[in-house]
């Protein structure tokens, strides 16, 4: 990566902050040099810049930026608005990310017309000369409130965990529950508002669920991704599905969305909010990032008795501390090899 983009990448990461000194301290520089570097980027028209030169503040530059209102009838199908209003303007870009945008656009535009219960969805493409922004946003009764209640869920923090995992649906049907799993893993960043919940997905498995704030009528998705990515739709089908599987095999479970605030995980019970519905998977990685330690009923409750239970579900623990390791290795003291799985 040149300086150049890594500037962008900075300010596409929201981490602009003191642009000039980290630029410098990444390539060696003086601050004035990697100063140059920005003020050509705003000169090209790449990067915009407000306040002060102390106190600057650079964004990218918006290249093209166009929303509009779709009414959801029963005629609405989801390829109409991709196909008459955000195709035409993604011209020149390449193969692979259009093909990420028509899926995530189209997958996030019949969940409203199927599950909202709405009567419309706002539709805006952002363009910068560094990445593409598609955002979906309906006026229904709300993404977590629907999964909460239609599978009776005890609250929208368990409905978020459950959407993550993927397969679920309430209409199998029709369908196939994969859309917002794949749709958050293609993407750079993935982010759902809904209420008084914020949840994101990052390319680098960075799951952050936030609360508060004023609350979000609806649904409102955010998709964003650089023009340079070289990730392809059927890689990420191929990291998680397979032909010999019913569906896709693979999911990733973060286990700390499993937590309330910041309790601990030591109960049968968080550990059985965990495991709801892996069944349906071939191989459950169980991410354990952020998490100091697990009481031993947790683990327990995963490693020995769901195993033994499900011995067809293969578990993987990942990103786990030794505190954890030790947890999970005295819990499964009948499986030899468990820690040599644990990454």
């Amino acid at each position: 990566m040149d300086i150049k983009d890594f500037i962008c990448e900075l300010i596409f990461q929201n981490k602009a902050g003191h642009l000039s000194k980290v630029t410098a301290e990444k390539f060696s520089i003086s601050r004035q040099a990697a100063q140059r570097h920005i003020k050509q980027l705003v000169n090209k028209g790449i990067l915009t810049m407000s306040g002060s030169k102390k106190g600057a503040q650079y964004k990218l530059a918006k290249i093209a930026e166009e929303s509009k209102t779709f009414a959801l009838s029963p005629e609405i199908t989801e390829d109409f608005p991709w196909r008459t209003f955000v195709r035409p303007l993604l011209d020149n870009l390449p193969d692979n990310v259009l093909s990420i945008c028509q899926y995530g656009f189209t997958e996030m535009f019949n969940n409203a017309i199927d599950h909202s219960g709405g009567s419309s969805v706002w539709v805006s493409v952002e363009r910068t000369s560094y990445n593409i922004k598609l955002i979906v946003s309906d006026n229904g009764i709300g993404i977590f409130r629907k999964i909460t209640h239609d599978f009776k869920l005890d609250d929208e923090l368990q409905a978020i965990l459950e959407l993550h995992k993927g397969k679920l649906t309430s209409d199998p049907s029709r369908h196939t529950g994969e859309g917002i799993f794949f749709s958050s893993r293609m993407f750079d960043c993935f982010v759902i508002m809904s209420e008084k919940l914020y949840f994101s997905h990052t390319l680098t498995n960075e799951d952050w669920l936030l609360e508060g704030g004023n609350p979000i009528k609806g649904t409102y998705i955010v998709m964003e991704i650089r023009n340079s990515s070289d990730r392809t739709a059927q890689s990420i089908f191929n990291e998680f599905a397979s032909v010999d599987y019913p569906g896709f095999y693979k999911t990733i479970v973060p286990v700390g969305l499993a937590r309330y605030g910041d309790e601990n995980l030591v109960s049968r019970s968080q550990a059985k909010r965990v495991m709801a519905r892996v069944d349906k998977f071939k191989e459950v990685l169980l991410d354990f990032k952020g998490i100091n330690e697990i009481g031993q009923a947790f683990a327990d409750e995963i490693f020995r008795v769901y195993r033994q239970a499900n011995p067809q579900v293969n578990l993987i623990p990942i990103n786990a501390n030794e505190a954890v390791k030790w947890m999970i290795n005295r819990a499964a003291t009948s499986e030899k090899s468990l820690l040599k799985s644990i990454l």
